[in-house]
């Protein structure tokens, strides 16, 4: 459940503080309603609730009525910085154990459970103390025998069927270094059953299923040896922070304290660090504060505060020259220089930090956007940062293309810098800076997750103390001066950074965590807690759930020849103009490279860079994106600049002129892209399934060849572009304008014919039927195995079938409380992460497929395989499990707000599939007549007993290739036959 965090690309609206207050338009004020006093700030434009209750804990409520559900966060402020130094990873071990119950839930029997918990407590100890090969053996076979019984009385899952019961979607949390979060998106009238289960999990969590949890967390970490981008971000860490935890202590733990638990450390920690006044509760979507205040404080209240011993950081001394580190691994090449700037807490230093990011790289007219990414100096490069309460890490990240030394990549980096020190830019940027984060500002409220991650993000690094400074963010970007950014830059970005190379090669450091033998327990899938019980009969108000009628909810006008969709923004001034045609890759493969040509090219008028530039200041963008059988165009930002915006991207469309050394450019970073995606294990493992699910000529490897990249010419490709709206294309307008004046508006601009042309014919591709079983191996130099199950159906898409998939998806292998995860995963440990679908076409022509998928270590694939295939081919029947699946997604139904231009998007995706209505009435009409029989009916004939294609990515070395023959007829799959280049 570890992420690296969302935040380092965070929108402006949730970045950090700063100290400069515009006393007259932002205030902190009192208030009290419903029997409690809350603080907020003037003119937020979340309208945040900070409440802080008599027992210290952190309320912060953001109403949002967009939709009938509300993001929940509850928030610790600790992380892998708080953990013992002898056991590391701890804070990420208590997260996950805050998942499997209390005294009240999760249990059959308590009483009786206890007594061989403690035991295992016991034997952990033991095993901590106890050194020698087989010693250790000898205790961890006995704390697998005493987990096994303990397991007879647990109840696996039962904190995610309660919460699945309700109607919770993303149930999941993360540790990181300074913050621990449970995350849940509930519906809007599951508040008093979300609090009460909520309430007891905090009050006295079990460390129930305790060494299946372990393998799980191995498993995690087996995942991180494989990703040379986490051991790029902890050894430019470990080299930043020589003292500081920031560096010293891995989040996910070292290798020798994962296989060295302590039951009573973490106990400890949660005793520690898991009080009121170290926590805060934020919730953001559809409720009345005032009732949700008092539920929270009536469920809360038993928590009684400690002084809180907080990790006292040590100051880093300064680094006086480069710090340079090499990783090795199988993946692409690339460079990271870091920087160590003064953390959140300086409020100044914050504000200024955030200005200089953008001038440097917002996506359009930075510098490092300009004079690098537009010339197409190196394949890619980016400004990152990690804003921390002590410390900021300030990056800058680039890909060699081809032929290019990442000494060099370095070298343009740094000279970027250099401009930047000596003020070599326009200062106005600032000033279009500020008008993109308040478009930023506005994109970000219509999130109940970015609401409460900026909110949680705020309460982590200060408390929400400075929430004000948050709200004001803009302003005091505004205010941030030419000279205050260069000074700022030439006293904190000078020869003092750590220079990261990944390099092409073997990591002979990585030692794996080793798979400890461990007996499947019991998951008791039917039993039910009398908790579990007692909140499934908390009264919940009924949602009424919304269908679209695309006759109603979408307008429809003429722009010449094309068909204009409409719906009305009445919201905000934000508008989005997409022009989309009906074809793709399939009917031209040149296609896709002339929309990422366009980028680069200028007009009779206008540089490419004055463009981007134009773009930026007037706070628009421009997208051409072309997928297989749609490409779409989409202009967006604020209404008041609409004309502007689409009238200088019509004048690059149809005016722009070739550029044969953008061209060149583009061949060499798409050749590199190329040879970067053979060293990808996440592409080679896309390529295989589709290669399982298509055969030898798949839309995968659907690729130009080498002969046809280097025959390509600037003159077609442009001609390509000036021709393009010259097919046929739907227009489709989002905004606060009336359907007539949008109209109107796109009328005066864009160009059209009398009649559109007609496509060139898109190649077809047919999925294979699989007669027998066939293995795809791709060798990898990896840690782990992963396999991929693939199977086609041979029917093609009944809309009558998508209920009882819905509710077969759910019940067996959709989420943490599904068939698949509770036993691939709880009961036997053999993965971190699996799941299993039948997926549905997106076109009535198509046929329906079936995805199953496991990563385990590389010596437990042949369990992993055979725990699989057991369940395809037999589904094990829980009632209890059935109801929570058919409820979750009825209140899926009743809850799910399609929105905006998504209206327009779900009627486009209707038509595909042959259909003229919001189908999702018949399906919520539909699933309270389905039964288990049928679930198991439709198992029956379409996944058991039936051949599938395994698609597996391993190393040779720990993939026996005598026993990928035990799996059917083995196909070792090259990667040029993968990548068709």
């Amino acid at each position: 459940m570890t992420i690296l965090k969302r935040a380092i690309f965070m929108l402006l609206l949730s970045c950090t503080l700063y100290s400069v207050h515009a006393q007259d338009k932002y205030e902190w004020k009192e208030a009290t309603a419903g029997g409690y006093t809350y603080r907020y700030v003037t003119d937020d434009p979340m309208q945040a609730r900070f409440y802080t209750l008599k027992n210290g804990l952190t309320v912060i409520l953001s109403v949002n009525k967009k939709e009938p559900r509300i993001q929940t966060l509850i928030g610790v402020r600790a992380g892998s910085d708080n953990d013992p130094k002898d056991h590391t990873g701890l804070a990420h071990y208590l997260e996950h154990l805050l998942f499997k119950g209390t005294d009240k839930f999760g249990s059959l029997d308590w009483a009786q459970e206890k007594s061989y918990l403690d035991k295992i407590e016991g034997l952990y100890n033991t095993y901590n103390h106890t050194s020698g090969a087989g010693p250790r053996k000898t205790v961890y076979h006995q704390i697998d025998s005493v987990s096994g019984l303990a397991a007879k009385y647990a109840i696996a899952n039962e904190y995610d069927k309660m919460m699945a019961g309700m109607g919770a979607q993303g149930t999941n949390a993360h540790t990181w270094v300074e913050e621990t979060i449970y995350e849940e998106d509930i519906p809007s009238n599951a508040v008093d059953k979300y609090l009460f289960v909520q309430g007891e999990r905090f009050r006295e969590p079990v460390f129930r299923l305790f060494h299946t949890e372990l393998e799980a967390v191995y498993e995690e970490k087996n995942r991180g040896l494989d990703n040379d981008s986490r051991k790029m971000y902890e050894t430019m860490l470990a080299a930043l922070f020589p003292t500081h935890n920031y560096g010293q202590q891995s989040t996910i733990g070292t290798v020798e304290h994962l296989k060295n638990p302590n039951l009573k450390a973490i106990r400890d920690f949660y005793n520690a660090y898991y009080v009121p006044n170290n926590m805060a509760i934020v919730m953001a979507g559809d409720f009345d504060p005032d009732y949700v205040i008092k539920k929270i404080d009536t469920e809360f209240a038993y928590m009684q505060p400690k002084p809180i011993h907080e990790y006292k950081a040590p100051v880093e001394k300064p680094i006086a020259a480069p710090v340079v580190k090499e990783v090795f691994g199988p993946d692409a090449e690339n460079v990271n220089i870091a920087f160590r700037l003064p953390g959140a807490l300086d409020t100044k230093a914050a504000v200024v930090t955030n200005v200089l990011a953008q001038i440097l790289n917002n996506g359009k007219a930075g510098l490092l956007d300009l004079n690098i990414n537009k010339q197409q100096k190196v394949l890619n490069a980016s400004v990152g940062q990690l804003q921390w309460k002590d410390y900021t890490v300030f990056y800058l990240s680039g890909k060699a293309k081809q032929g290019q030394t990442l000494e060099e990549v370095k070298d343009l980096l740094l000279g970027q810098l250099e401009i930047l020190k000596k003020g070599e830019f326009d200062e106005t940027l600032v000033k279009a800076i500020v008008n993109n984060a308040k478009l930023s500002e506005l994109q970000g409220l219509e999130s109940n997750n970015n609401r409460a991650n900026s909110i949680m993000d705020g309460f982590i690094k200060h408390r929400g103390q400075n929430w004000l400074n948050d709200v004001e963010m803009v302003d005091a970007m505004s205010k941030v001066t030419k000279k205050q950014i260069v000074d700022f830059a030439n006293e904190y970005l000078k020869n003092n950074y750590v220079l990261l190379y990944k390099r092409k090669g073997e990591d002979k450091n990585i030692e794996k965590v080793e798979k400890p033998a461990i007996t499947p327990v019991e998951v008791n899938r039917e039993a039910q807690s009398p908790f579990l019980k007692e909140v499934a009969a908390i009264p919940a108000t009924p949602v009424q759930p919304q269908w679209l009628d695309y006759n109603k909810d979408i307008q429809k006008s003429q722009v010449g020849p094309a068909e204009m969709l409409y719906v009305q923004n009445n919201d905000n001034a934000l508008f989005r103009l997409h022009y989309r045609f009906d074809m793709g890759s399939w009917n031209n493969k040149k296609l896709p490279l002339a929309a990422q040509y366009l980028q680069f090219l200028g007009t009779d008028k206008y540089t490419t860079e004055q463009i981007s530039k134009e773009f930026y200041n007037i706070a628009c963008n421009f997208n051409v994106s072309s997928g297989t059988d749609v490409t779409t165009i989409t202009i967006s930002g604020l209404q008041e600049n609409f004309d502007k915006a689409v009238a200088l991207f019509e004048h690059l469309l149809t005016h722009c002129q070739p550029n044969e050394a953008a061209l060149a450019a583009l061949k060499g970073r798409l050749q590199k892209a190329r040879t970067d995606n053979k060293l990808s294990k996440v592409a080679i493992m896309r390529g295989l399934v589709q290669y399982g699910m298509y055969g030898p000529k798949n839309p995968y490897n659907n690729q130009l060849s080498q002969a046809d990249l280097d025959g390509l010419t600037s003159a077609e490709l442009v001609e390509m572009l000036h021709t393009l709206p010259s097919y046929k294309h739907t227009v489709i307008y989002y905004g606060p304008q009336t359907l007539e004046a949008a109209a109107d508006a796109v009328k005066k601009v864009h160009t059209l014919p009398a009649t559109f042309q007609t496509a060139p014919a898109a190649v077809k591709f047919e999925k294979s039927t699989q007669t027998s079983n066939q293995v795809l191996f791709a060798d990898y130099d990896m840690v782990q195995a992963e396999v991929n199950w693939v199977r086609n159906s041979t029917s093609a898409y009944n809309p009558e079938n998508t209920a009882v998939i819905s509710l077969f998806n759910n019940y067996f292998g959709g989420g943490m409380g599904s068939i698949v995860f509770q036993t691939i995963r709880e009961s036997k440990a053999l993965a971190y992460s699996t799941y299993a679908f039948y997926v549905s076409p997106d076109k009535k022509e198509d046929r329906y497929s079936v995805v199953a998928y496991v990563g385990s270590q590389a010596d437990k694939m042949n369990e992993a395989i055979t725990g699989m295939n057991e369940l395809l081919n037999d589904i094990p029947r829980s009632d209890k499990l059935f109801e929570t699946a058919r409820e979750s997604m009825k209140q899926d139904l009743e809850t799910e707000r399609i929105t905006q231009d998504g209206i327009i998007f779900s009627y486009l995706n209707a038509k595909k599939l042959g259909l003229d209505t919001d189908y999702r009435k018949q399906v919520y009409a539909a699933v309270d007549k389905l039964t288990f029989d049928d679930v198991k009916k439709f198992h029956d004939q379409n996944l058991a007993g039936k051949p599938y294609t395994y698609c597996i990515l391993g190393s040779e070395k720990k993939v026996s290739q005598d026993d990928l023959k035990k799996y059917g007829e083995v196909k070792k799959v090259t990667l040029e036959e993968l990548f068709g280049y």
